[in-house]
């Protein structure tokens, strides 16, 4: 069936209403429009014509709209390609979390390399491995957004127990990179505590998120270990506040301009959502590469486990392939989040915009009259719409009503995550010969506890060529039953 119409589906809001390009183009529509009404009522009111010939205006908007539409696909082109390197990410972490939650060994003895460990220290490494896995995603998503660090409500929680420090030394000078670039000098890390005396630090400070829907209580973050540190921890989720700006944007130049006649020392565009021109800003990618030092802790516990001979060569390769996907993946995110298209195309392309936009009604006034004014606006309207959804979706990590949902994917991941630990790895022998079972269904509807308990017609089959005889002719029967009656009859 057909999806929703997104325009009437859910009532508006004006967090839908900022999902669209109207509040980006309006000031340009009417500034454009006022043109159209100068225009007009020059030409109607006084013995003047502003008219013009038309003919340019056939070649320039064919070409206009031709560019239009290349820019506008060569960015969705970006946004579908953001979509399936996050796929690629579920997929990875699906398969990482499967090979180390069911071909890990728990049972463990002393012998050549690997040493004895219990069943319970056995699936605490395993479950821990499998909480950096989900990190991974979780780190990405702030890498990003241009949220450096690993101190979020998020992330911290799930990789706070990793080593802090290259030797045994806790000093500034031994501390590894992951941790080093998270330290911002506001909240310095106290050397002197090691791993073993966090009980000592101060608890997690109250959880700063704001809900995703007014009046939500919805807070996945309770669903995450509480854990102690050393400083606050930033929100899971922190868009740049809404305001006037986002809803007239050409005040910002009142604003930029101000800040010139008072000399202040910030610039307006420090922790706005746009720039003196009402134009988005796109965050830049964080500086400290979090997802890449958990990549290379997962590495490492790889290289452990073939050290320790506790994985089949396939499994171990399939683990090797399973971080190197990861790795991969995080490179083509950066590719795309960090290389816009050139700024003299999208200069060109918005300049030559204006310009027609500026003479279509010295042309089209001849033949449109009053109607010149509403034309003009409704051309602008769908060109400077379309050049502004090209621009809205070129990076689709960020906030914006139109970008992916990252926190949806993260918490996708997490809860497939624990699905798999969930997974008790029974023995096969324990629910196979049970009578739920009816494995020759529909030609033998008996069930598997009644085949392997009974004397049947089909014997020991490993033994007995009779019997594979008959089992032959059972999975011939099933397979003409299953031709017949799942295929319908078309009259």
């Amino acid at each position: 069936m057909p999806t929703a119409n997104p325009v009437f589906h859910g009532g508006w809001t004006m967090k839908k209403f900022q999902a669209t390009v109207i509040n980006d183009i309006w000031p340009e529509v009417l500034f454009f429009s006022s043109i159209a009404t100068m225009v007009t009522l020059v030409s109607l009111k006084t013995s003047h014509s502003l008219a013009i010939d038309s003919q340019l205006m056939t070649v320039l908007g064919t070409v206009l709209g031709l560019v239009i539409s290349f820019r506008t696909s060569s960015a969705y082109e970006r946004y579908q390609e953001g979509r399936k390197m996050w796929t690629s990410i579920t997929v990875a972490s699906r398969n990482l979390a499967q090979m180390i939650w069911i071909h890990v060994p728990n049972e463990r003895i002393a012998k050549d390399k690997q040493q004895a460990q219990s069943n319970l220290a056995s699936v605490i490494e395993k479950k821990s491995m499998i909480n950096v896995v989900q990190a991974f995603s979780v780190a990405v998503k702030h890498f990003l957004r241009g949220e450096n660090g690993v101190y979020y409500q998020d992330l911290y929680p799930l990789i706070c127990f990793l080593p802090r420090y290259a030797g045994d030394g806790a000093s500034a000078t031994e501390m590894l990179p992951l941790w080093q670039g998270s330290e911002d000098g506001e909240h310095p890390m106290e050397h002197g505590h090691s791993l073993e005396s966090a009980s000592t630090l101060p608890s997690q400070p109250p959880r700063l998120s704001p809900p995703r829907l007014p009046g939500s209580t919805f807070d996945p973050e309770k669903a995450l270990p509480m854990v102690q540190t050393h400083r606050p921890l930033k929100p899971a989720r922190n868009p740049p506040p809404a305001s006037i700006f986002d809803y007239l944007p050409f005040l910002l130049i009142f604003k930029w301009m101000w800040k010139k006649l008072t000399h202040a020392k910030n610039s307006v565009l420090e922790g706005e959502r746009r720039d003196a021109l009402g134009r988005k800003i796109k965050p830049q990618l964080g500086d400290s590469n979090v997802p890449m030092e958990i990549t290379i802790f997962l590495s490492n516990y790889a290289a452990f486990l073939m050290r320790s001979a506790l994985l089949q060569p396939p499994i171990a390769n399939g683990i090797l392939n399973g971080v190197a996907s990861l790795q991969d993946t995080l490179n083509n995110l950066e590719r795309i989040g960090s290389t816009p298209l050139p700024f003299a195309y999208q200069a060109h392309l918005r300049m030559s915009l204006w310009i027609y936009l500026l003479l279509l009604p010295f042309q089209i006034f001849e033949n449109f009259g009053y109607l010149t004014i509403p034309g003009t606006a409704f051309a602008s309207f769908l060109l400077l719409g379309f050049l502004e959804i090209g621009q809205e979706i070129e990076n689709p990590f960020n906030y914006d009503g139109n970008d992916l949902d990252l926190d949806g994917f993260c918490l996708a991941i997490e809860r497939e995550l624990q699905e798999v630990t969930a997974h008790p790895a029974p023995d096969p022998s324990s629910f196979l010969f049970t009578a739920w079972n009816q494995p020759f269904a529909p030609a033998d509807r008996r069930t598997a506890e009644e085949l392997v308990r009974g004397h049947t017609e089909y014997g020991i089959a490993e033994n007995d060529s009779k019997g594979m005889d008959h089992l032959r002719r059972t999975m011939l029967k099933s397979w003409r039953d299953v031709e017949t009656e799942t295929r319908e009859m078309k009259y």
